[in-house]
This record gives structure tokens, C-alpha cells and sequence, in this order.
């Protein structure tokens, strides 16, 4: 499969970053093991996670995500294969949001532990932390970096504000710059990357890769109504894109999904993997078939008369 350089980085990604999100949550070991199987096997190689993943499921702690993937990597001795991107900062018991270099740290020796590396090949802090200045946190990654537990540091959440005075500090302080960004982005929701957030990741040469491809599900088209929202785990968070915008966004990728029999979701991801100064989205599966799904998005090609209609239904 085709591989983009990621910004300056000198890491090349497939089209589409397998989301690790679900590991220890919606997918248990074994699935998960299958899921990466496949994954690999198609010739994807990145994956994203977070010290975080899965903290939020009951009798979970965090790093449910790093520990599999770290026990599938050891298994299968393809550790040279796979870029692991994984994110620091999400509360993991400390009660905030910490980008703090005492945090990080401490955080990413734990993070290396539970993925079986002595590597991480992109660390990216999670949320904005407004107590903690940027200096101190760049200074942090300057010290990983030179320590060789991290090859790249990026962010996640940063809005054009946020990111351009981090990019600013970084120069002038000599410090490491995030190299790559991880926004919210699909059809429905572009307003906050759409715009001056784009246009700064354009001209600083900055690597994305976004998540929330298929805005919680919604732009799988299983959701036409309050009526499916019990159709899985997570319909509850998809009720808010139930209105008129919402369906001719459907709409419209019911006619392009038919036009190159594909899926929804497929098309949806694809018109992603298009826009300006998109990487590659991110997208998890809990089965082989949702897995197999997002290889053919990975090689659908979209034409202009597709992105013109998917464009103008989202606007």
C-alpha cells in the first residue's frame, strides 16, 4: 500500500491509521489480535492509541490499548513494521489534564513498559494544558528525544491559536516543534480544522492525522433515526447529528457509496483521505469485516464530481 511522509517527519504512513481506541473495551485481546493480524496484513503500519485507552471502561485503569498492542508486537517480533503513535496528558488518576515535564516523564517510561519498546515513534500530548507553559512541556519532549524514548513529538486538540504559539516558543527557545497534529475531522464536523487550522499545518509543513472520521458512527448510515441509537455501545453520542444537515449529508453518501458500491463509511473515510492538509484519518474496527471495510477505503478513489456533492451536502 502507497505510504505518505508524515510532515518533516521522516515517518511514511499507509492512508489510514488503525485506531487502537477500542482494545481492552469494545474488543477484547484475542479480537484485537485479530484485528492487528489483518491490519498488517494488508499493509497498513500505523497505529494510534493513548496512555488513557481504555480508562474509562468499568474496572479498567488506562493503558489497556498500549498493553495489547505491545503483547501483539512481542508476539508476532514485527516491532520494526509498526509506528506506534500514543498520546500523554489525559487524566490518569492525578485529577487534570498534566503536560507538566515531571508527568511526561514519568508517563512515557510507563507508556514504553506497556507496549514492550524502548521507543515510541510519535508522542503526542492529548489535551491543551492551560497550567502548564508550552516551554516546559517542549523542553520535556527535547529531553525524550535526546534520550532516544521518543522519535517525534506532535499534539492533539490544539486549535490554530494554540498550535501557532506553540510553534512560536519552540523557535524561539530552540526547543522541538510539534511535528504533526491530531484533530476532530469528517464530513460533518470541518469547522474547526476547515479553516486558518488547515491553513497553518499547510504552510508549516505539519503532518495530520485526524480522528473521529465517521463523527461517532453516524457516517456509517446505520443511524437514521433516534430508533437505532441503541444499535451499539456508543449510539448515544450520535443523536446530536439527527437533524436536516445531518441527512443530506447521508444523502448524498448513499448515492456516492452506490455509484462505486462501497459502504458509507468507506466513502466517508475516503473523502477524508482527500481534503488539503489531511495525513490519513483515523479509524478503529471491532470486527474483520469493519477491518476489511477500511483497507477498501484505504485504495477508493473518489472523483470529482463525488467530492463536489459530498462537499456541497457538508457545507
Amino acid at each position: 500500500m502507497q505510504k505518505c511522509r508524515l510532515g518533516r517527519t521522516d515517518l511514511s504512513i499507509a492512508p489510514l491509521v488503525l485506531g487502537g481506541n477500542v482494545f481492552g473495551w469494545t474488543a477484547d485481546e484475542k479480537t484485537s489480535f485479530d484485528l492487528l493480524d489483518r491490519f498488517a496484513g494488508a499493509g497498513l503500519n500505523a497505529i494510534d492509541t493513548a496512555d488513557a485507552y481504555s480508562r474509562w471502561v468499568a474496572g479498567n485503569k488506562g493503558g489497556e490499548s498500549e498493553t495489547i498492542i505491545g503483547k501483539w508486537m512481542k508476539s508476532r517480533a514485527n516491532r520494526d513494521k509498526v509506528i506506534v503513535i500514543t498520546k500523554v496528558g489525559s487524566d490518569m488518576g492525578q485529577g487534570r489534564r498534566d503536560l507538566s515535564a515531571a508527568y511526561i516523564e514519568k508517563a512515557v517510561d510507563q507508556s514504553l513498559k506497556r507496549l514492550q519498546t524502548d521507543v515510541i515513534d510519535l508522542y503526542l500530548s492529548h489535551w491543551p494544558d492551560p497550567a502548564t507553559p508550552y516551554e516546559e512541556t517542549l523542553g520535556a519532549y527535547q529531553s525524550l528525544l535526546a534520550k532516544g524514548k521518543i522519535r517525534h513529538a506532535g499534539c492533539s486538540n490544539l486549535d490554530a491559536g494554540q498550535l501557532r504559539a506553540a510553534l512560536d516558543v519552540a523557535s524561539l527557545r530552540s526547543l522541538p516543534r510539534y511535528e504533526v497534529l491530531q484533530p476532530a475531522y469528517n464530513l460533518y464536523d470541518r469547522s474547526s480544522f476547515d479553516g486558518p487550522l488547515r491553513d497553518l499545518c499547510l504552510t508549516e509543513d505539519i503532518g495530520v492525522i485526524s480522528y473521529y472520521g465517521l463523527a461517532k458512527g453516524f457516517l456509517s448510515g446505520k443511524y437514521r433515526s433516534e430508533a437505532d441509537l441503541g444499535k451499539s455501545q456508543r449510539g448515544g453520542g450520535v443523536k446530536d447529528y439527527l437533524n436536516p444537515r445531518g441527512m443530506r449529508i447521508l444523502s448524498a453518501l448513499d448515492a456516492v457509496a452506490e455509484r462505486h458500491s462501497a459502504t458509507q463509511a468507506e466513502v466517508a473515510l475516503a473523502w477524508v483521505m482527500t481534503r488539503p492538509g489531511i495525513t490519513a484519518p483515523i479509524a478503529s474496527a471491532t470486527t474483520l469485516a469493519q477491518l476489511d471495510s477500511l483497507v477498501r477505503a484505504a485504495s477508493l478513489k473518489l472523483g470529482l464530481d463525488d467530492m463536489a456533492a459530498l462537499d456541497e451536502a457538508s457545507a
